[in-house]
């Protein structure tokens, strides 16, 4: 049996008196897209933090393709490429700057770099904006730049917070088309984190995360029958009591 890409074992965290994650346990498989739903303060960003080693879990742990990320962090974090919830693109910088920092930063070969480089934004569409700079695009093509520096350095675990927020519906499609389409032919794993319900599809794993804590976990479509709703926003609301998305 493979390993896991994710797996997380009773994992909590506080700020201070106020405890954001309470023994938050699941596990992701190479291949697979996995939503991470929740709510704005469900502590999706908190998760990733811990993920990414921004923070230190207090509790449980986080193992990233069999390294635990405690004792074999530097390991552990090579799998990873990370879209954060911010945008963290240089705007005064061209696209092809900020994409060569970033494989100067992964160690990729410098004769690689460029034919990479230019591989990746032809697949997006945006071969022809490389001299631009990152300021004169729009949203939505910022955030395909950012999926694309993500993957550069050929991960086999992506992290994405939220990375559609106050985006048009054709860029929000756009965008996940595209990461689907790697998760499938590269065999990545995928932690899509969202409060955006439409984004969900029927074989998509699905985390539900509510208050800090794991309501559900499994296929969209077994989470649907196991509540006997018609929908995953139905299920949300019945496992949380509210109707927040």
């Amino acid at each position: 049996m493979s390993e896991a890409a994710l797996r997380l074992s009773d994992v909590s965290f506080s700020y201070t008196k106020r405890q954001v994650l309470d023994e938050v346990s699941f596990t992701l498989n190479p291949g697979e897209f996995c939503v991470l739903l929740g709510v704005n303060g469900a502590g999706k960003t908190t998760l990733f933090s811990l993920i990414t080693r921004l923070f230190i879990s207090r509790g449980g742990s986080i193992d990233i393709y069999g390294y635990d990320l405690k004792r074999q962090s530097r390991k552990a974090l090579a799998q990873l490429g990370v879209v954060f919830q911010q945008p963290t693109l240089d705007l005064d910088l061209s696209l092809i700057q900020n994409l060569h920092y970033h494989c100067a930063l992964q160690g990729i070969n410098p004769n690689k770099i460029t034919s990479r480089i230019e591989m990746a934004m032809e697949e997006v569409g945006l071969a022809d904006r490389m001299a631009d700079r990152v300021r004169a695009l729009s949203g939505g093509q910022r955030r395909r730049v950012e999926l694309v520096r993500a993957l550069l350095h050929h991960p086999r675990l992506l992290l994405a917070d939220e990375p559609t927020v106050g985006l048009d519906i054709h860029s929000r499609q756009a965008i996940l088309q595209q990461v689907r389409e790697r998760c499938q032919q590269d065999g990545i794993g995928v932690l899509w984190a969202t409060h955006l319900v439409d984004e969900v599809e029927p074989q998509d794993q699905v985390v539900i995360l509510h208050d800090g804590k794991v309501l559900a976990s499994g296929k969209a479509q077994q989470i649907m029958q196991q509540t006997e709703t018609d929908s995953v926003k139905q299920a949300f609301n019945h496992l949380t009591g509210s109707n927040s998305v």
